[in-house]
């Protein structure tokens, strides 16, 4: 393991304590209003109906509102303007109380996040001089449009005023300030562990829904909830897998990708693969090997002013390199990657942007992803990168390399004609155990060395081994 891979010294931690809510979130209003001089509305949203109105999916409030209201409240919205910030919701009604239990009154959440004035939903009146971000349900936007009375359009593609809010908006999340920071930290110690119950679960379990349940026991046990579906699964190679009825058959390996997020919206994201039997073949280990050498080089070169885009480059290159050192490509390792045969193998990008979402602020487009003046390659391989901007101290991003074998690509014709001659076929087939390998870390790019969020989750063979037979 490269000696990148990480956690801040105890000493580092407590020099960054986090401030309390309200003086974090007074702290990011004020930047808000150095960088947007006009007034702002952000809707919280709504819950949704699973199949009749009052069964309905687990609320989540938009992110760009609990960024700036630090609580995930239903049918609220905050206005900005200048620093100042005004809180809109009704109170609790007596049915509420009835069947949902006694809540918190507006005027009490307004002194808990330092709101200004607080007010009831229906006095929010918005001019033409306001700028907002669409909400993703559909209720909600309607409202949105009402209020501000014109259409509400996604922020690619929204009127000027609204563009420029969520320009400005992605410059303050792109850097965390201490108090993400130290969200983010707790959602992933308890991923750390979500994982280690997940391996530990492995021996005694006869299908990837039961090692799901011990993982997602661990995060609902410590009143956490997911930050996206899932991710456990024998079938590697399809990248978001969200099936869980397979069987488990010694000489198989699990990928499991899932995260927690804290109650206050900040997202983890791990991944690991873990041999079923609880060892590795040859033919895994040296694959997983290779993955996990681009893994480490890629986080050891995560440094202010790098262009992520050439953290993919490196792990694009890594990984051919060590195809070639297997006999499973041919040619030069650069050329390779220029042609984009190593993406035959690794087609996604190394990563994202990690906050209150797990693919943070994907909501706006490549706003947030892409510099601007920048575009989407049309590259095979380079085409699924994710973010491309150079890295900056504050940012959380993922690196999670992979090796897949996706039928749908290895057997596409067109490619293998393509790249008649760097794919050496019958040496590929030797390796048929091996379906899909990923290894994933979040990590915080900083002046000085990164710092590995998520760094206690070993990543070497032998390490994750030891973890899958604990309870054999």
């Amino acid at each position: 393991m490269s000696t990148s891979l990480r956690s801040p010294s105890p000493s580092s931690v407590q020099a960054e304590i986090a401030p309390s809510l309200a003086a974090t979130l007074k702290h990011r209003r004020e930047k808000l209003a150095q960088q947007f001089s006009h007034p702002v509305i952000l809707w919280s949203g709504q819950p949704q109906p699973r199949n009749f109105p009052a069964n309905v999916y687990p609320f989540r409030a938009n992110s760009h509102f609990l960024y700036f209201a630090g609580r995930s409240l239903q049918n609220a919205a905050i206005r900005l303007e200048h620093g100042r910030l005004e809180l809109y919701m009704d109170n609790p009604s007596a049915a509420s109380a009835l069947w949902h239990g006694i809540a918190a009154t507006r005027e009490d959440i307004a002194e808990h996040i330092g709101a200004d004035a607080a007010f009831p939903l229906a006095e929010l009146n918005g001019t033409t001089d306001v700028a907002t971000v669409a909400v993703q349900d559909y209720a909600t936007r309607g409202y949105q449009a009402r209020v501000l009375k014109r259409e509400i359009l996604p922020a690619h593609r929204a009127q000027s005023l609204d563009q420029s809010l969520a320009q400005a908006i992605v410059q303050l999340r792109l850097i965390h300030d201490a108090g993400a920071i130290a969200e983010m930290r707790d959602a992933a110690a308890i991923s750390i562990a979500a994982h280690k119950a997940g391996m530990a679960a492995t021996s005694q379990a006869t299908h990837e829904s039961q090692v799901r349940a011990a993982l997602e026991h661990v995060v609902m046990a410590h009143n956490t909830i997911c930050a996206y579906n899932s991710i456990v699964t024998v079938h590697g190679e399809v990248l978001h897998n969200e099936h869980y009825h397979h069987p488990l058959t010694p000489g198989e390996l699990l990928l499991v990708d899932a995260g927690a997020e804290a109650p206050s919206g900040w997202a983890s994201d791990i991944t690991r693969t873990w041999p079923v039997s609880g060892r590795f073949s040859t033919t895994q280990r040296d694959v997983y090997d290779i993955v996990l050498a681009a893994h480490d080089a890629c986080i050891e070169q995560m440094r202010p002013g790098v262009e992520y885009r050439e953290i993919h480059l490196l792990a694009a290159r890594t990984i051919a390199e060590g195809l070639v050192s297997l006999g499973i490509l041919n040619g030069h390792p650069e050329t390779l990657v220029e042609t984009d045969a190593y993406a035959l193998f690794f087609p996604h990008g190394i990563g994202h942007l990690l906050g209150l979402d797990v693919h943070d602020m994907e909501d706006l487009g490549d706003l947030s992803g892409y510099a601007n003046g920048r575009t989407r390659s049309d590259r095979f391989g380079l085409c699924y990168l994710r973010l491309d901007r150079p890295l900056k101290a504050g940012m959380v991003c993922t690196i999670e390399p992979g090796f897949y074998q996706v039928p749908a690509i290895l057997n596409d014709p067109e490619r293998r004609s393509r790249y008649e001659g760097m794919v050496n076929w019958e040496r590929l087939a030797q390796f048929a155990d091996v379906r899909g390998i990923r290894i994933e870390d979040d990590v915080r790019v900083t002046e000085a060395e990164p710092e590995v969020l998520t760094a206690e989750l070993p990543t070497a063979a032998a390490a994750i081994e030891d973890l899958v037979q604990t309870n054999a």
